[in-house]
Formats: structure tokens, C-alpha cells, sequence
């Protein structure tokens, strides 16, 4: 078993269990974006919260170690399959990084100088904004920034 079936199998128990990502990140005090990247294989789950999400998912058996040993080590983080992702959702999303992350990188240095927003010490918040035109997405990033050092 890799993490890749590791994936699959949590994806089906998830639809069976009928949960939704917000209420298993409820359950092991997560947030919903971190608790979805890591079922989906991007994410490194410590001990207890592997053992809680498969509690959740009522996942046991002989296969359950096997589950919990591999959700804890750390994935190939960003590893999509594809350069340019063909899901319309996430498509967007890449065409905003091309159209709008040069501007984007031009402020951030304009503001804080050389370097970079980790996507280590990060989070993002995603908010549906009630719109008369229709529903609005919100999605907010928070990352730390990280100067360039000279030597």
C-alpha cells in the first residue's frame, strides 16, 4: 500500500461516512483547507490524528496500521500529476498565479522587501460572500514572509 491507495481509500470512506471536511477538521481541531489537503495526500497527519480520522471514518481491520504508519510520514507535497492542471477550479487558479503573480510578486517586494510568503508557516480561510449577482468566493492566504539573506 502506498499513499496513493492511501488516498483512494480514505476518499471512499469519506463519501460512505457521508462527512464533510469542515466536520472531520471540526473533529480533530483542524482547519478545513489543512484537514482536506492532508486526506487528500498532502498533509502529514501526527499519531493521534491519524487514529481519530480513522475513527471517523470507521476504518479498521487489518489494513488500519498499515493506514495510520503511512498517513504519518511525509508526502511528496505538490505533487498534482500534471503541469497545468485541466480541473476548471484549479485551472483558475493557475491562471491567476499567471496573470495577477507577477503584480502580486512586485507588491509583496514593494512592501516587505526581498522575499518570498512561505507556504510553510501558512493558512488560507475560505469564505463564501453572499452576492446579489451571485455567491462570491473569498479566499484569503496568510504566510509568513521570509527575507532573502545576504552572506
Amino acid at each position: 500500500m502506498n499513499r496513493s491507495d492511501v488516498t483512494d481509500r480514505l476518499a471512499t470512506a469519506r463519501r460512505k461516512s457521508g462527512l464533510t471536511y469542515e466536520e472531520i477538521a471540526a473533529k480533530l481541531g483542524r482547519s478545513p483547507v489543512w484537514t482536506a489537503a492532508a486526506v487528500l495526500g498532502q498533509g502529514t497527519f501526527d499519531a493521534t490524528e491519524a487514529a481519530a480520522l480513522l475513527d471517523l471514518l470507521d476504518i479498521g481491520g487489518t489494513e488500519r496500521a498499515e493506514i495510520e504508519a503511512i498517513l504519518q510520514e511525509p508526502p511528496t507535497k505538490g505533487a498534482v500529476g500534471m503541469t497545468v492542471p485541466t480541473d476548471p477550479l484549479m485551472y483558475r487558479l493557475h491562471e491567476i498565479t499567471q496573470i495577477y503573480g507577477p503584480a502580486i510578486k512586485a507588491v509583496i517586494h514593494e512592501q516587505f522587501g526581498d522575499g518570498i510568503m512561505s507556504a510553510i508557516d501558512f493558512q488560507i480561510e475560505i469564505s463564501r460572500i453572499p452576492d446579489p449577482k451571485g455567491d462570491r468566493v473569498q479566499l484569503t492566504y496568510n504566510g509568513k514572509f521570509l527575507a532573502y539573506r545576504k552572506w
